[in-house]
């Protein structure tokens, strides 16, 4: 006798989201009309419930300055933040970000882009903080104490644009492909256990760091603990979130190199450990130690971007896809090689990296 269907009697794809990245080592431009093309292609990775880009090199003309994409919700919210944005910087333009109507989001928030510096002696009380250090205050500031108000990205010459909808959806209504940039990332997103909503769309941000990720961060708690006792407040409901302030704190606070970074996202298993000559064995224990509550359980592929690199890490049992490939001086990374080829149909060269290996491309100079 067929036992009776039940509410939870469906299929589910658990191994869904859509992750693409494209380098150029020479920092040779790309038009955004690659990473669209590629981030449609893997449209069924997706459920229109968030989508997104981040673009390096797209605003040579403020280089030196951090542009924060803003989104709003309300206007309320545009007075405040701006209020807040002129006591803590020195506000040398903003614009509108443009957009165009588009039939597939209706009714976007409200986005604008300002391109600011630290003074040289600010007078509030992140007065003691270094530059940078500064500025990822701020950023915590607006998101926890400006309802309707929400800080998109906040780097040096580059840019996240995402949103609830599909990919070509979100960079149509952007017009994504009026732009050019050394390194795209994009992201196709499949909510599961998060609400699918304008932040929480990917990529994460802060500071020049970006990251898209396919999976499921199982270690979100503890991870989110961790970062609290080093004063970053997660607010993006999704557990995403906590890779792009762990970056920040393990390489650019803590000084680790990006391949110990990705050693303690992904370390060794113990058994793995104990059979290690005896320099690495002692590395590794130390790393899994003093970072164990940074390490990612669960499936994950994620890419992660700055001004100068991009890289491409598993899980350690590559529960997730994650494909790289060459042509000339373009690197691209990608949950389907029918993407990548769908935009570069001739490849040097095309691999599948190892479970906690990590892919690191730096631009060449």
């Amino acid at each position: 006798m067929k036992a009776p269907e039940r509410y939870y009697d469906f299929e589910k794809d658990i191994s869904g989201c859509g992750i693409f990245g494209v380098i150029n080592k020479k920092r040779g431009l790309i038009p955004g009309d690659m990473p669209i093309q590629a981030m449609t292609c893997m449209h069924d990775r997706g459920n229109g419930l968030g989508g997104g880009f981040a673009a390096y090199g797209i605003y040579p003309d403020h280089a030196d300055h951090y542009c924060f994409h803003m989104m709003y919700d309300e206007d309320a919210a545009i007075e405040k933040t701006e209020k807040l944005l002129r006591s803590f910087f020195d506000l040398h333009h903003f614009e509108p970000i443009p957009t165009r109507k588009s039939l597939a989001i209706p009714n976007p928030p409200t986005f604008i882009r300002y391109f600011v510096s630290v003074p040289e002696r600010p007078v509030n009380e992140f007065a003691a903080l270094g530059e940078e250090d500064y500025v990822v205050a701020v950023v915590m500031r607006i998101n926890t104490t400006v309802p309707g108000a929400f800080v998109v990205s906040s780097g040096k010459n580059m840019g996240a644009f995402k949103g609830v909808g599909f990919p070509e959806d979100i960079a149509d209504l952007f017009r994504l492909e009026e732009y050019k940039a050394y390194i795209w990332t994009g992201h196709n997103r499949f909510p599961t256990n998060t609400p699918g909503w304008w932040g929480g769309a990917h990529p994460f941000t802060i500071l020049n760091w970006s990251i898209v990720h396919n999976g499921e961060i199982s270690s979100y708690g503890i991870n989110r603990r961790y970062l609290c006792e080093h004063d970053y407040l997660c607010t993006m409901m999704t557990d995403t979130e906590v890779v792009a302030y762990e970056l920040d704190l393990l390489i650019r606070k803590h000084g680790l190199s990006w391949e110990m970074a990705a050693k303690c996202f992904a370390p060794p298993f113990w058994d793995e450990i104990e059979h290690m000559d005896a320099d690495d064995r002692e590395l590794y224990t130390t790393l899994r130690a003093t970072y164990g509550p940074g390490m990612l359980n669960g499936p994950f592929a994620i890419l992660v971007a700055d001004n100068n690199r991009l890289m491409g890490l598993n899980d350690r049992i590559k529960l997730r896809p994650l494909l790289v490939a060459e042509k000339d001086d373009m690197i691209f990374m990608s949950s389907e090689e029918s993407a990548v080829r769908d935009v570069c149909p001739e490849l040097d060269r095309v691999w599948m990296p190892k479970a906690g290996e990590p892919v690191i491309v730096d631009l060449e100079d």
